[in-house]
């Protein structure tokens, strides 16, 4: 019976002791991995510090949760770009080791012993593994709706979540580490399934599964550099590449081979670039005279016609035509006029202008949003009391306007039409230019990203910063 009674005594201290650990709570690290949250709550929320109650008058930046963390930002963007420490600027405000990469003042945590040497390889490392929380989730890996835009200065493409209009993602492009290849254009298939960038300094045309933002296959456009743009019909199969040079080319590429198709040369300084309705017809502005292009898409032929009813081809610089969009009817062609600081309306039934619209300095990308029937323009060199550069919408319904200053030097636009908004990347270049909030991987000063809420135009976000010339931007249908 004694050792009966032993045995059952034994069983139930193990008991109370087994309960006892299950109830002691471990430490709460805001759903960061134990390592990672540790250094991040104890030396970075502490105090009046990156905390819920704080963040206010800490750039914005609330690090009390991995959740925060990516969904809220700062008042400059994302701290933290999953699989990339070198596009984390929370690295570059931590890290006191130059060897470890860049080093921003002031350094943080702020009036603090700085974090050790382990302590920021340790952050960086989580970063590069995709800075997953407690389950191993990593954000970002299932949003379909996602904003691109390309930064011509450091070969990489930002990645932005609809949702939070926020960077996720920094993907790296190019087949050449050693040199700047200078992204010029991305575009989508029409399913949204790939995303296709040209270079200006690489002859590679590459396709990007866009589900996972990994390189599919890369096409050798003959060897050749000077890319400027990649249009898609509608069915997805077919590309069309084209260089910007006094000799310009045009070459179709089959986009399920990622092979060379045809090619057509002579053409004068070829830039914006869009299809027919049918697809059966290229519209190609020449950037630097009075015409646009007709060419057919079997690339043989292509007929110069003039946009200011003079009948005649002027191959000196005048209106110069940049971009060119063309109406949901097919009936029509857009172009701005970076000479003329206008947009000139074409009717392709009477093979005439139709109306010149005035917008601001230097006009280059178009955007247009179904539900206004508007057409939103950039102006890169309009120049105000606030900045350099504007963005007109014009109503196409009465070809009314109206202008807002936004960003400096604002390119490549992108319309969300899901959330309404109106993705505005700035190019920045200009020693006059708005002060970068950190540095850079690359050389020069960084460029940014503004958003506007259509049709109103207020500002929902400023100054998100990315990395160097944010030149063009485009949505995943």
């Amino acid at each position: 019976m004694n050792s009966k009674y032993t045995l059952i005594q034994i069983i139930s201290v193990l008991l109370i002791f087994s309960q006892c650990r299950k109830d002691k709570a471990p430490p709460d690290y805001g759903n960061y991995p134990t390592d990672v949250g540790k250094i991040i709550v104890t030396k970075c929320t502490n105090g009046a510090c990156h905390n819920s109650e704080n963040a206010s008058v800490c750039n914005g930046l609330d690090l009390s949760t991995w959740e925060n963390l990516f969904t809220k930002g700062s008042n400059n963007g994302s701290p933290v770009i999953p699989y990339s420490s070198r596009f984390s600027p929370l690295c570059y405000f931590i890290n006191t080791y130059p060897d470890l990469g860049l080093m921003n003042t002031p350094t943080m945590p702020l009036y603090q012993t700085p974090l050790t040497r382990e302590e920021v390889i340790k952050i960086k490392q989580w970063i590069d593994n995709g800075a997953p929380n407690t389950k191993g989730e990593i954000y970002g890996s299932n949003i379909y709706d996602k904003i691109y835009v390309i930064n011509q200065g450091c070969d990489v493409v930002t990645v932005f979540d609809a949702k939070t209009q926020l960077p996720i993602r920094m993907i790296e492009v190019g087949s050449n580490p050693d040199i700047i290849e200078t992204p010029h254009f991305i575009n989508f298939s029409p399913d949204g399934k790939y995303w296709y960038v040209v270079f200006i300094n690489s002859p590679y045309l590459e396709k990007y599964d866009a589900a996972t933002d990994k390189l599919v296959a890369r096409c050798n456009l003959n060897y050749q550099l000077d890319w400027n743009r990649i249009i898609i019909t509608n069915d997805g199969k077919k590309g069309f590449c084209v260089a910007w040079t006094s000799n310009g080319k045009i070459i179709s590429v089959d986009l399920e081979k990622m092979q060379v198709i045809n090619v057509l040369y002579g053409l004068y300084f070829p830039h914006g670039t869009a299809l027919s309705k049918n697809n059966d017809t290229l519209y190609v502005a020449a950037q630097t005279g009075n015409f646009f292009m007709k060419i057919d898409t079997a690339l043989t032929t292509h007929i110069d016609i003039p946009i200011d009813n003079s009948g005649n081809i002027n191959y000196g610089s005048s209106l110069d035509p940049h971009d060119i969009w063309v109406s949901s009817d097919g009936s029509k062609l857009y172009f701005t006029c970076q000479n003329s600081n206008e947009v000139r309306e074409f009717d392709l039934n009477t093979n005439s202008v139709t109306h010149i619209i005035p917008v601001g300095t230097f006009p280059q990308a178009m955007a247009y949003f179904p539900d206004n029937n508007t057409l939103y323009v950039s102006c890169e060199l309009d120049n105000s009391v606030n900045g350099l550069g504007s963005i007109v919408a014009i109503d196409l319904n009465n070809y009314t306007t109206q202008k807002k200053h936004i960003g400096y030097q604002p390119h490549g636009i992108a319309i969300d039409e899901k959330n309404k908004l109106l993705y505005i990347p700035s190019r920045n270049i200009t020693g006059t230019g708005v002060p970068p909030h950190h540095s850079s991987v690359c050389g020069g000063k960084n460029g940014f990203v503004s958003i506007l809420e259509l049709p109103t135009l207020n500002v929902r976000k400023s100054k998100i910063e990315l990395s160097v010339d944010a030149y063009f931007a485009k949505t995943r249908p």
